[in-house]
């Protein structure tokens, strides 16, 4: 594996979501991906169980939550509506308003299923706040309909970037880059972020101590809450930290060929995550210090997505696919039926192959 100077392309994604253009290439299929285009800087997905539907986050203003039939590539936005649904849960004190729709920008995406078989859909949101939005899913129409029930505000001057639960209804959040950090100290592998988490009877998410790592990207939890599994993109690994003592570090894999950007737990218990490559030789070679980060974001990279076992941190390649003029910036992977989906963090598309 790779242990070059680490590409930090995707830590542009705050400060150049916006900017994404259109391919201009009908929405054929290309690099051996077929595309469902319209959508709006996809940068992560999550399957709702039982159905065919596929939620979209959209790094854009006004983007929100996309709902995409698996089937067919059919989508529609789900979230604002003209007349968007709420009912407040006073479980969250400090949000008692939806957020601004027509700012309202979508970024990492956690949905747990609850004891009452409900999902529950948790967004990093940008734009109209910075903050974790709550979301009820109703399954039962023609389409998902989405409600929305509460937020948890981020510190003051702290941007998400992505989240987990707990089945208490407790939530852990990656910040990428802390007030003073920059990326120069990210690609030197200095501490620039952490984990932040928040409790049910609490007003505000707290710091983790210990949790601190180059660029905290991606987060997952195990299934019974003990571990916290961290992107690190500086590091170009997935961290293992003990839940109650962060400061143990239970594991770690070794650095990937790729950025690692978003990670979540696949329908086997193991670890999916994507990013991309490294050494693309017509892009310089392995981004570094040398290069200019806002026009590397520009060239097109080929995307590498890893499963990784959590018990022992090995990663097994999953998917790959070349450098693609019309989607590039790959974020996270996500296999629905005999299908793996991938996100970007500036296209507008999201690409899809069948799994080998």
């Amino acid at each position: 594996m790779s242990t070059k100077a680490p590409i930090v392309l995707l830590l542009l994604a705050v400060g150049c979501a916006g900017g994404a253009r259109a391919a201009d290439d009908g929405c054929k299929p290309s690099g051996g991906l077929e595309f469902v285009c319209g959508l709006k800087n996809p940068e992560d997905l999550v399957a709702v169980p039982g159905t065919k539907w596929i939620l979209a986050s959209g790094m854009a203003a006004g983007a929100g939550i996309t709902a995409i039939d698996a089937r067919d590539g059919s989508h529609s936005q789900v979230y604002p509506l003209d007349s968007p649904a709420a009912k407040h849960d006073t479980l969250y004190t400090e949000c008692l308003a939806p957020p601004d729709a027509a700012k309202l920008e979508t970024h990492g995406l956690n949905l747990r299923v609850g004891a009452n078989g409900r999902p529950t859909l948790y967004a990093v949101a940008h734009g109209a706040r910075e903050s974790i939005e709550v979301f009820d899913v109703e399954t039962a129409g023609a389409k998902p309909k989405l409600t929305w029930k509460g937020c948890v505000p981020m510190p003051e001057g702290l941007a998400a970037n992505s989240v987990a639960s707990f089945a208490d209804g407790g939530l852990v959040a990656t910040v990428l880059l802390m007030p003073g950090k920059t990326f120069a100290d990210s690609i030197a592998r200095k501490p620039t972020g952490a984990v932040y988490e928040w409790a049910p009877g609490k007003h505000n998410f707290e710091l983790i101590r210990g949790s601190e790592l180059p660029s905290n990207n991606g987060i997952e939890v195990s299934g019974d809450g003990k571990t916290l599994f961290v992107v690190s993109s500086g590091f170009q690994t997935i961290v293992a930290l003990a839940h109650q003592n962060p400061t143990m570090q239970l594991g770690t894999t070794q650095p990937l060929p790729f950025t690692p950007d978003n990670v979540h737990m696949g329908p086997n218990g193991k670890l999916l995550t994507a990013g991309m490559k490294n050494d693309e030789p017509a892009c310089g070679g392995a981004p570094g210090p040398q290069h200019d980060l806002a026009k590397l974001s520009t060239c097109p990279r080929g995307f590498i997505a890893m499963s990784i076992d959590p018990a022992t941190m090995k990663d097994t390649l999953y998917a790959q696919g070349p450098a693609n003029p019309a989607f590039s910036n790959a974020t996270m992977v996500l296999p629905v039926d005999n299908q793996f989906w991938i996100g970007s963090f500036s296209a507008d598309r999201v690409g899809h192959a069948p799994l080998r």
